[in-house]
């Protein structure tokens, strides 16, 4: 295990599934409620990170026993894809979009926008299927 990693006792793990949760509804209603998706495609791919990062975790917490608490995303995505890999790319689809939603003054065009709506899907669904 990396040293940047930490137990996930139960509470934990519920508690990031809470958060993936809340996180993907709110990025569904910022999507949804905005009369054009590009007005909102910042916030929404954001929202899809965060949701994803907490996704991930859940998974890493059910299969595991530990999470990333580092800064690395690096250390982070080789984490979950200890035990699975193609949630490893889906995560790292949504860091590689971090810095373009959240601090670069450039907006998200409408493929990274899809993308990183199906990379949250998908780290959701593996997350509710992980338990």
């Amino acid at each position: 295990m990396d040293s940047r990693s930490t137990d996930c006792p139960p509470t934990v793990r519920a508690g990031r599934l809470a958060k993936a949760k809340q996180f993907e509804q709110a990025a569904d209603t910022v999507l949804t409620l905005a009369t054009e998706a590009s007005d909102v495609a910042d916030a929404y791919v954001t929202l899809c990170v965060h949701a994803g990062i907490a996704a991930a975790d859940v998974i890493c917490c059910a299969r595991l026993g530990r999470y990333s608490r580092g800064e690395s995303h690096h250390e982070a995505t080789s984490l979950v894809a200890s035990v699975d890999k193609v949630a490893a790319r889906h995560l790292d689809t949504l860091l590689r979009l971090k810095t373009l939603a959240g601090y670069s003054h450039s907006a998200v065009g409408r493929e990274r926008t899809l993308r990183a709506g199906r990379a949250m899907e998908a780290l959701m669904a593996a997350a509710l299927a992980a338990g």
